[in-house]
């Protein structure tokens, strides 16, 4: 099967080697090795499903059609007993990009659980080509927010991501919590699992929001984080070894102010 080229980092299609599993209200939606990656956007993909591995009993046809540039689409929610979830999942017909013909793209909000053979995934499927890597290291990071220092480390954990700016993690020892103030905020990451805490920053009567995070239990490919505190570098100064580091750009934040504090 020919499959299109990305074009501009768009509808790139290709087979995904694993099996992967969908789960709603206790039901077993899918279970397939024949997954597609297919990039509706440049920076993850979406799998895509065999209609013949999907249970059908569970889709509910929602009588409507749409055509958009991958082909023409048809739309289904699931039902299991009460629990039902309308716009959960779309088939494309056979005017589809060579391979989608028969294919079902779910809603990743429409499932209960996602699974890459015997792995939960979370927020949607990893992308083989991000690479996420937790090294440690003995460079001292130093962490400021308008000149007050919020953490200083000689043992950082530097997680390097495909497409973020570099994260350090720092022991909780490390960290000037009193001016941490703890928040309900969750957040998931399909390569480091669920946080378990996240801090505003408060200084001078002035609260910044969701500044910092902890994974007390990430994925076991990122061990080395467990129950370390990394900050958005994207919103406070960092040095390492008392260099300035820019601030980043991300599409956590598309804009960025300027450093609040001094080179010193």
């Amino acid at each position: 099967m020919d499959f299109p080229p990305m074009i501009a980092g768009k509808n790139l299609i290709q087979p995904a080697p694993r099996r992967v599993r969908g789960y709603f209200a206790g039901q077993l939606v899918f279970d397939t090795t024949q997954a597609l990656y297919v990039w509706e956007k440049p920076h993850y993909p979406y799998y895509y499903i065999p209609i013949d591995d999907v249970n059908d009993d569970l889709l509910v046809d929602e009588m409507y059609e749409k055509h958009q540039s991958l082909g023409t689409s048809m739309r289904y929610g699931l039902q299991v007993g009460d629990r039902e979830v309308p716009k959960a999942a779309k088939m494309y017909t056979d005017d589809a990009l060579d391979g989608l013909p028969g294919m079902v793209k779910f809603e990743w909000e429409g499932l209960d659980e996602w699974f890459e053979e015997d792995e939960q995934v979370f927020v949607y499927p990893r992308n083989p080509y991000t690479r996420v890597d937790a090294l440690r290291s003995t460079r001292t990071v130093r962490v400021e927010l308008g000149g007050v220092v919020l953490a200083e480390s000689s043992s950082p954990v530097m997680v390097f991501e495909t497409g973020l700016p570099t994260r350090y993690y720092l022991n909780r020892t490390d960290v000037n919590v009193e001016h941490l103030v703890h928040t309900n905020t969750v957040s998931e990451c399909p390569y480091k699992g669920t946080t378990s805490d996240y801090w505003s920053v408060a200084i001078g009567g002035t609260v910044h929001a969701d500044l910092a995070w902890s994974y007390v239990f990430p994925t076991r490919q990122l061990l080395p984080i467990a129950g370390l505190i990394a900050f958005y570098n994207e919103k406070v100064d960092t040095f390492i070894d008392g260099e300035l580091v820019p601030r980043a750009t991300t599409h956590f934040f598309p804009t960025t102010p300027a450093p609040e504090a001094s080179n010193g």
